[in-house]
């Protein structure tokens, strides 16, 4: 696995199709092809530096004190821990609004944010249907416009345009509102594998254990449980001959259960020694947001826990929600 995340030749996106042919000339299309994770080389290489050092620049404690004063406005607006419909829509809103804080948005702009994060998200995703197609053009179109404005703002945004000076403007927007769509999913469904993982080991249910149980959720029920790469150029990949045109699914939730990296790998526990985990990826690609995911997560399970959420009945009949990549449970189809 780990040679096709570090071949050079194993792209991101086919050659013959760097952008969605059903989104190539839209906005949705123009925030997608100047997306670092959606590129590779030269176009990649200088705005991930960027995303990085900005993302290094966030404080773990500020991250957290936002991430628990939106789950608090959220707990209080959708009442998370009585309604089985109210946890899904909390598992996807919280990670969007405390991303958009962090960006610069004002708070009344915050729920638009959210919404406009989530259209998107499901417009670009493979097989849409068209009216969701339609309607993820039309927010990555607002998305574009309001991240314009928040370039002037005292927030991510900005941060990130100062160390990507230089960079052509549109691809610094797009990065940032990048932060907001690849956190969506996959902030999502780590609160949501945290929640079920604390119904199956109700005695771990301790908000000083929290920040050691999202860790291991991360590693043993991953919310991103593969990626893709499109080898480039006639390779070899972890001794196997590749041609160019090949296609490579990385199956990171596998790679995170090999006991070669985790001995006794199906057995969850919070103590493990060195874990190996996988799930935000490795090499040039690796996601350089995974404490922004994981404190986002256990802020948002430690408020509905404080809520009054009852595990005991949450882990019946789960099911999980279609998709071609990620692995996030639907409390309101049990």
């Amino acid at each position: 696995m780990t040679g096709a995340l570090t071949n050079a030749s194993c792209r991101v996106r086919p050659a013959a199709e760097p952008v969605p042919a059903p989104i190539i000339g839209s906005a949705a299309g123009n925030i997608f092809g100047r997306l670092v994770r959606q590129n590779d080389g030269v176009r990649h290489a200088g705005l991930k530096a960027a995303a990085v050092a900005t993302l290094e620049t966030l404080a773990p404690a500020r991250v957290a004190a936002l991430s628990r004063a939106h789950g608090r406005a959220l707990v209080a607006e959708l009442s998370p821990h009585a309604s089985r419909r109210g946890l899904d829509a909390f598992a996807f809103r919280l990670a969007p609004s405390v991303v958009a804080s962090l960006l610069g948005a004002p708070g009344e702009a915050v729920p638009d944010v959210v919404r406009w994060t989530g259209e998107f998200v499901s417009g670009i995703a493979p097989g849409a249907p068209a009216d969701a197609r339609a309607a993820g053009k039309a927010a990555a179109a607002r998305l574009l416009d309001l991240g314009r404005t928040l370039r002037a703002a005292d927030g991510l945004l900005a941060t990130l345009a100062r160390h990507a000076e230089g960079r052509e403007g549109g691809a610094v927007v797009a990065n940032a509102l990048g932060f907001l769509s690849q956190s969506y999913d996959a902030t999502a469904g780590l609160i949501g594998n945290t929640l079920l993982a604390l119904a199956r080991h109700p005695e771990l249910a301790d908000a000083t254990l929290l920040p050691r149980v999202v860790a291991e959720v991360a590693r043993h029920d991953a919310p991103v449980q593969n990626t893709r790469r499109f080898v480039a150029e006639d390779t070899v990949v972890e001794g196997q001959r590749m041609n160019a045109g090949d296609a490579v699914l990385v199956v990171l939730a596998a790679a995170n259960r090999d006991p070669a990296a985790n001995p006794d790998p199906a057995r969850f526990d919070i103590e493990r020694l060195a874990p190996r985990t996988f799930t935000f990826g490795l090499g040039a690609h690796a996601c350089p947001g995974a404490m922004l995911a994981t404190t986002i997560a256990v802020a948002g399970v430690t408020e509905v826990l404080e809520a009054g959420l009852p595990l005991d009945r949450l882990a019946r009949d789960v099911r999980y929600r279609p998709s071609a990549n990620a692995r996030i449970p639907r409390f309101d189809a049990g």
